[in-house]
């Protein structure tokens, strides 16, 4: 037997593993960035989401407690101004997404998801706390309503 007659086929199933392994590695990670850059926008929205519900929920709590002398006076602009802090820092990840991201590594773009889910960690306390306060406030000026002037 003629060693080219098995040496030709045994290369050219090697180089055809090779060309499929390429392929399905190359596929692998396209499809692991797509779904770190489709994570990044959503956690972004979601983020934003919860920024502007934080707003939404200080300005009610402190046009409900300017109506009613009896209870403490809050640092309204000390609270705008974290939830203002919180909207920056977050057009700033918007911005490196829109620039950045599509040249970023993959450790890069697993670091930002990564920085995204811990904001939003961090600010789901302070949205369930501020839920609770809005309640207690209501309740309160529901009291305060009912027992009259």
């Amino acid at each position: 037997m003629n060693i080219y007659q098995t040496l030709v086929p045994t290369v050219v199933l090697a180089i055809l593993a090779g060309a499929v392994a390429g392929a399905w590695l190359y596929r692998r990670r396209t499809y692991r960035r797509t779904a770190s850059m489709h994570t990044l926008i959503e956690l972004a929205d979601r983020l934003e989401g919860d920024l502007k519900s934080c707003r939404s929920g200080l300005q009610q709590a402190h046009a409900v407690m300017s109506l009613n002398p009896d209870l403490p006076a809050a640092s309204e602009q000390e609270a705008h101004h974290a939830v203002d802090a919180g909207l920056r820092s977050l057009l700033q990840q918007r911005i490196w997404i829109r620039d950045k991201a599509a040249g970023a590594s993959q450790a890069q773009l697993d670091d930002a998801v990564s920085a995204m889910t811990e904001m939003r960690a961090q600010l789901a306390p302070l949205l369930q706390a501020l839920s609770q306060a809005q309640h207690a406030l209501d309740d309160a000026m529901r009291e305060h309503i009912q027992r009259g002037p």
